[in-house]
C-alpha cells in the first residue's frame, strides 16, 4: 500500500492553518471588520499573525489589528515565533484562560473573534486539502490529527462533492479525546499527563456530531495515541525519510501504526496529514 506524507509543515504559513485562517478574515474584512482576536496553541495565531501583517503592508490607510491570546502552557518555540510577528497591530499575552479571553473581547464590542471549531467559515479553507488529495488515484484512507474537528468535517464534505469516499481517519491524544471517546471500535486510553502533541486541546468539541457522521459514511476509526506511541512515530519518520516532524505531526502516523496493529484493512493509497511545524 502507498502512504503518502501530506507536508502541511511547508506551507507558508508553518500549518494546515494557513488554508484556513486568512479565507475567514478576508470574510469578515468584508463586513466591515478590522479588529480581531484569537485563543490558538500556536499554528493558528501564527497564520493570523502573518496574514494581519501582510495585510497592513499592502493596505497602509486600512490596517488591521489582532490580539493573540495564548495558554501559559503553549509550546516556548511557538511563542517565540508569535512573538517575533507582533508590533502595535499585532499582540500576544499569556493568559490562564485564553479561549475566555477571547470570548469576553468579542462579547465587549471590541473585536471578532476567530473561533474556527464553531465558525463554519473555517470550513471552506480546508475544502482545498481535500481537493488537492483527490489527485491520488484510489486513495483509501486519510489520518488527520484533530482537536476541534474542523479538518475532518471540511473534508468529508469535500470528498462527498467530489463524489469520493476515502476513510476518514481522526487522531486523538490520551490527554484530550472527547470525539474518540464518543465513537471508537478498539479500547482506548486516558491519561492525565499532558500529550507532547499540545494542539490538541479541544475538550468540548461542538463538531462532534458532524465528525463521527463523517467516520461512520466513511468506515474509518477514531484513534488515541499516547506520548511513547507519538515520540516512536518522531522517531520512525526521522529515520525513513530524514525529516523531523512535530508531535501534532506525528500523531497521524501513530494513529496509522494503531490501526496496522488493530490489522485494519486497506484497498489502496493511505495518506497521513503532517498538519504543521
Amino acid at each position: 500500500t502507498e502512504l503518502y506524507l501530506k507536508r502541511e509543515d511547508l506551507h507558508l504559513h508553518g500549518s494546515h492553518k494557513g488554508r484556513s485562517i486568512p479565507l475567514m478574515i478576508e470574510k469578515y474584512i468584508q463586513s466591515g471588520k478590522t479588529d480581531f482576536c484569537i485563543s490558538s496553541s500556536g499554528n493558528a495565531a501564527i497564520s493570523a499573525a502573518i496574514f494581519v501583517n501582510e495585510y497592513n503592508a499592502k493596505h497602509k490607510t486600512a490596517r488591521l489589528n489582532l490580539k493573540i491570546f495564548a495558554g501559559n502552557n503553549i509550546n516556548e518555540e511557538k511563542f517565540k515565533i508569535i512573538k517575533k510577528l507582533c508590533n502595535k497591530f499585532v499582540l500576544a499575552q499569556r493568559t490562564s484562560n485564553p479561549r475566555q479571553s477571547a470570548f469576553q473581547m468579542e462579547k465587549d464590542g471590541l473585536a471578532k473573534n476567530l473561533r474556527q471549531s464553531t465558525d463554519d467559515s473555517a470550513i471552506s479553507g480546508y475544502a482545498s486539502l481535500a481537493k488537492e488529495l483527490s489527485e491520488i488515484k484510489n486513495l483509501n484512507a486519510v489520518f488527520i490529527p484533530t482537536s476541534s474537528g474542523t479538518t475532518a468535517q471540511a473534508m468529508r464534505e469535500e470528498f462527498n462533492k467530489l463524489k469520493l469516499n476515502p476513510q476518514i481517519h481522526i487522531v486523538q491524544t490520551e490527554f484530550c479525546h472527547p470525539i474518540a471517546e464518543a465513537y471508537h471500535q478498539f479500547p482506548i486510553k486516558s491519561s492525565s499527563t499532558p500529550s507532547i502533541a499540545g494542539a490538541i486541546v479541544d475538550n468540548i468539541a461542538h463538531r462532534k456530531e458532524k465528525v463521527i457522521e463523517a467516520i461512520k459514511t466513511s468506515k474509518g476509526n477514531a484513534w488515541v495515541c499516547g506520548n511513547k506511541e507519538i515520540e516512536t512515530a518522531i522517531a520512525l519518520i526521522k529515520k525513513t525519510e530524514k525529516i523531523v516532524i512535530s508531535p501534532n505531526s506525528a500523531l497521524a502516523i501513530a494513529g496509522l501504526a494503531q490501526a496496522i496493529q488493530n490489522k485494519w484493512r486497506f484497498n489502496g493509497p493511505v495518506v497521513c496529514i503532517l498538519t504543521g511545524r
